[in-house]
């Protein structure tokens, strides 16, 4: 009797068992399926968010190149700006070029005649510091057929010249120079003053020379004019202070001499 018992009580918990397995063998595919989805639902969303954090790095780029753009925009105006200015500015300098290239035509036969002007005039005056004088006007000569040269810088070295050659009559000078006497050549001391008065020295002082312009030739003068002269000439070195000098001069044709003053 025992054992039949025992036996329908192992029946019945093998038929409450059997259910139990059962349900657990059904529920272990939802399961790891539900953790499937579960898992491809995260990595979409991953790449979702992924996608998303692109997107706005993308938007950002696109804001900062289209905050360029308008920058970009506003350049391209100030330069456009800037070129038409500069191209009227061109404009401008053109027609000035053109206006200088006019003056430039017009100014080289001007300046080719002043020394045409200052040959003559060099050539009639006074005939001091000859040699200087002679190279100085060749210079310009050979200056304008330089064509290296500017023209400015031309007539800048012509206005130069004419300058110098104005000095001359408002100062005094002494120099030393070759001067031909009784058909030799000596070494005598030119005095000069202004274009007023020539005289030339000889180392000796036995000969002093007045240059004539009326008659222009070289005449001599009398010893008694050498102490002036001498003073005049120290006057013109700056070895002594200016001051008031009693000069031989000719006046004009009716007078051969007369006394003026002369000094610094």
């Amino acid at each position: 009797m025992k054992l039949i018992t025992s036996a329908g009580a192992l029946a019945v918990a093998a038929l409450v068992a059997a259910p139990a397995y059962s349900q657990q063998d059904t529920l272990e595919p939802v399961v790891e399926q539900a953790s499937s989805i579960n898992e491809s639902a995260r990595q979409s969303q991953l790449t979702i968010d992924q996608i998303s954090d692109d997107m706005q790095e993308r938007l950002q780029q696109y804001k900062r190149i289209m905050k360029e753009i308008d920058g970009l925009k506003v350049y391209t105006a100030q330069v456009e700006q800037q070129i038409d200015s500069q191209e009227s500015e061109k404009s401008d300098i053109n027609n000035s070029i053109d206006q200088v290239s006019y003056v430039e035509r017009q100014i080289t036969p001007l300046m080719l005649r002043m020394i045409d002007s200052l040959e003559s005039f060099v050539e009639l005056d006074v005939p001091f510091l000859q040699i200087e004088r002679s190279e100085r006007l060749q210079q310009l000569n050979d200056l304008m057929e330089r064509a290296n040269v500017d023209v400015s810088e031309k007539f800048r070295r012509v206005m130069e010249a004419y300058q110098i050659e104005a000095d001359y009559g408002r100062n005094i000078e002494a120099y030393t120079a070759e001067h031909e006497i009784d058909g030799q050549q000596q070494d005598v001391t030119f005095l000069r003053v202004g274009r007023v008065a020539l005289i030339y020295k000889t180392r000796d002082g036995e000969h002093l020379g007045l240059w004539n312009q009326e008659t222009r030739s070289w005449e001599e003068l009398d010893s008694k004019h050498l102490p002036a002269v001498e003073e005049a000439i120290r006057i013109a070195r700056k070895q002594l202070a200016p001051d008031l000098l009693m000069m031989p001069l000719f006046a004009n044709k009716s007078t051969s001499s007369t006394n003026n003053s002369a000094g610094q």
